[in-house]
């Protein structure tokens, strides 16, 4: 109910702040003035519909407001936020800052880019086992 309460004060405040009355703001969204009461009463959810037109409505974030309204969407909205990124191997970090190294083999843009995505599975562990991936990757035959 706090989470409900939290909702309907946080739009009675923007509403206010904006000079609407219930009434007006029902017209705005194409429901009745009682609907607005009971969602600032915290008595009631907005829809997913009305969450968006009151987002809209009122200029406020979309998000934010859909997770005012249905706190459980939360877990929907930063599943994939809160994936930690994939982080390189030391033996990586050390093989692209070894520019000798990496001019003598004449590895490309591309061929780095090819190569770093195999670092992250953490196989390779030393430079050589990173030239002898590309030796291996320039030796494929193109297919005809």
């Amino acid at each position: 109910m706090k989470q409900m309460n939290k909702l309907g004060e946080f739009l009675k405040t923007r509403r206010e702040a904006l000079g609407l009355t219930q009434r007006s703001l029902a017209q705005k969204l194409g429901v009745e003035a009682s609907h607005v009461a009971f969602i600032e009463s915290g008595r009631r959810k907005p829809s997913l519909k009305l969450v968006a037109r009151l987002a809209d409505t009122l200029g406020l974030d979309r998000q934010e407001l859909l997770v005012l309204a249905h706190p459980e969407a939360k877990a929907l909205l930063t599943s994939n936020q809160t994936e930690p990124p994939k982080k390189t191997t030391p033996s990586w970090q050390r093989f692209i800052k070894d520019h000798a190294l990496l001019a003598r083999y004449h590895v490309t843009k591309r061929e780095l880019q090819v190569l770093e995505h195999l670092s992250l599975l953490g196989t390779a562990l030393t430079a050589k086992e990173f030239l002898a991936i590309l030796t291996l990757i320039r030796d494929i035959p193109e297919s005809k």
